[in-house]
């Protein structure tokens, strides 16, 4: 919406208000993205710190709080745990996706990423918030069937990749694989590519929306960890979709160029500044937990800001930790049943799964396993970011 103020002054020189629009010229600042990036950040920032006690105190009245003991804690084991998780206000990635909606709203310009951004973010919050209602009404840790959840994940990944391919502009995001640090063919932009992969593409779009939206999800069991390795994975972003929507950059560093992609720089600094003031109130010990409502959604999106830009498999390196804690949970479950089939009790290859709950069970204290999580995390985002060059 800001952006149009920037179209002001040069409306009124058109129609001979010349003197108002010399005294207006200051609103074209709004034409920039990086003012309107950090403009983004900081509003969405304030936003969460203004509307967060309001929110965390009406699900506390709603009594919208975990008043049973989450799967580690019923596990046992968990001596370095001082507190424990039962009666903090769940639901709480409503206050991301309504600062992060509305900033971006307030600050990016229209176009059809930001569309797909956005409605991704409204789709994968509203099953969120129907799975933690479920949880929390009924007092059920399983929630609504995981089949539910991955038939809903799947739908939007394939409409988002469908779209995208019968589009006419945009096809090459799904028909063309970028991969980093490999040298393949050269593409218009300079960029490294695999074309005539539509049916791959679309696999690998699908995969990216549903895998990252899980695997956050996943991660998101510690106070602050979840949305503190999401703000570290957006941070990445933020420089790739800035790069992916300026053409001289783009092909300076060989990565493609995708027109109207800097609008999603702003969005992803919106989620920069909505991750940072729910961490506010969500780091050790927490007062708020983001929920699935949060987790899916911010996951979701993240697959697709990296589909949109053409970078699906930097997402991989850039969310290693989110990779771990998935992969864990996969290897944990099938030798479990594999060992359970061929020798008749199930062995386990983690003490526990997600991997942040095996430390815990190793004796770490929340706080270290959340603090050495974001180094990890951090020391993937610079990986990521070493693609820029290393082509």
């Amino acid at each position: 919406m800001f952006f149009y103020l920037s179209q002001v002054p040069q409306w009124l020189a058109g129609n001979g208000h010349a003197v108002l629009a010399d005294w207006l010229s200051f609103l074209r600042v709004f034409q920039y993205i990086t003012f309107r990036t950090a403009g983004a950040a900081v509003t969405a920032l304030l936003f969460c710190w203004w509307f967060g006690p309001k929110i965390i105190g009406l699900l506390t009245r709603l009594k919208f709080s975990q008043d049973y003991k989450d799967k580690a804690e019923e596990a046992g084991g968990l001596d370095a745990r001082v507190l424990s998780k039962r009666g903090t206000p769940s639901m709480g990635g409503v206050m991301i996706v309504l600062a992060l909606d509305v900033t971006a709203l307030l600050w990016a310009r229209w176009n059809e990423f930001l569309a797909l951004s956005l409605m991704s973010v409204v789709v994968l919050a509203a099953l969120g918030f129907y799975d933690d209602w479920v949880k929390l009404t009924r007092q059920d840790k399983d929630g609504i069937h995981s089949k539910v959840k991955l038939a809903v994940q799947l739908a939007l990944g394939l409409f988002i990749g469908l779209y995208l391919w019968y589009h006419p502009t945009k096809s090459d995001l799904i028909g063309k694989l970028v991969v980093p640090f490999y040298s393949g063919q050269d593409g218009p932009g300079g960029e490294i590519v695999f074309a005539g992969v539509g049916v791959v593409g679309l696999l690998v779009t699908t995969a990216a929306i549903v895998g990252s939206s899980n695997a956050v999800n996943l991660t998101d069991g510690l106070d602050g960890l979840a949305i503190g390795c999401t703000l570290i994975v957006t941070f990445v972003f933020i420089i790739f979709t800035y790069i992916a929507g300026n053409k001289i950059m783009a092909d300076y560093l060989r990565v493609p160029y995708v027109e109207g992609a800097g609008e999603l720089t702003v969005f992803c600094a919106a989620m920069v500044g909505s991750g940072l003031g729910f961490l506010w109130f969500n780091c050790h010990p927490a007062q708020v937990f983001m929920g699935d409502t949060g987790s899916l959604a911010l996951g979701g999106v993240l697959g697709v800001i990296a589909v949109l830009i053409h970078q699906p498999f930097v997402l991989v390196i850039a969310g290693g930790v989110f990779v771990l804690e998935a992969v864990s949970v996969l290897v944990q479950t099938g030798w479990f049943k594999h060992t359970r089939r061929k020798y008749g009790e199930g062995r386990r290859v983690f003490l526990m799964a997600p991997l942040h709950h095996h430390f815990e069970k190793k004796g770490w204290y929340e706080s270290q396993v959340v603090a050495r999580f974001y180094i990890l995390g951090i020391l993937f985002a610079v990986l990521a970011l070493s693609t820029l060059k290393l082509r």
